[in-house]
């Protein structure tokens, strides 16, 4: 097997499938303004000037808090885009200041995950994308570990906050994270250890 080989072809669909969501999230997405403006360019959200805490943590961060139901953040212009899943999975971009940084996922209705790719932000103990799996030793300690999925040809760093979890997966073509999210462990650590339900 061509180990070198398998791993630029998965570093290369993993961008390809990543740089979309980041960006603008996927040419599937539909936008949820019906063909007016971004909601990331409407409103007080888009006001020059606005930043966005650097922080985020198992409750998720600003707006987007784990449990909060999509309907309620899309009437508030909180949605730039949606991608329908599986399973009752929503995936959606968020808009203002975070636009580009974080992705949502909504299980039937509600936000189950929020995650992200460029640092900041960082986690409250300040983790983030970028940095290597022992710097994350360095800064958790006994409180996370290196987990591997279950098919075993993936890496992350856990760190369990009651029933939920701070997940840094590995970046597709350089060591390290390359990918942080947070929400219930029924969810990102399941979803990480066994892989999607469909």
């Amino acid at each position: 097997m061509n180990r070198p080989s398998i791993l630029l072809t998965t570093a290369a669909l993993a961008l390809g499938t990543l740089v979309p969501l980041i960006g603008a999230g996927p040419a599937s997405a539909a936008p949820v303004s019906g063909g007016t403006a971004p909601a990331s360019t409407r409103g007080p959200l888009a006001t020059a000037g606005h930043s966005h805490p650097q922080v985020l943590g198992v409750g998720g961060a600003g707006a987007y808090r784990i449990g909060a139901d999509l309907a309620a953040l899309t009437a508030a212009g909180r949605i730039g885009w949606t991608a329908t899943a599986c399973g009752g999975v929503v995936h959606a971009g968020a808009t203002g200041s975070w636009a580009g940084v974080l992705i949502l996922a909504f299980r039937d209705g509600r936000l189950v995950e929020v995650g992200t790719a460029t640092a900041p932000p960082r986690s409250p103990a300040g983790a983030m994308v970028g940095m290597s799996f022992d710097e994350l030793e360095d800064i958790y300690g006994r409180r996370g570990s290196l987990i591997r999925n279950d098919a075993g040809d993936a890496e992350a760093y856990l760190v369990r906050v009651g029933s939920r979890v701070e997940l840094f997966t590995g970046h597709p073509i350089r060591p390290g994270v390359g990918y942080f999210q947070v929400g219930p462990a029924s969810f990102v650590e399941r979803n990480f250890r066994q892989g999607s339900t469909c």
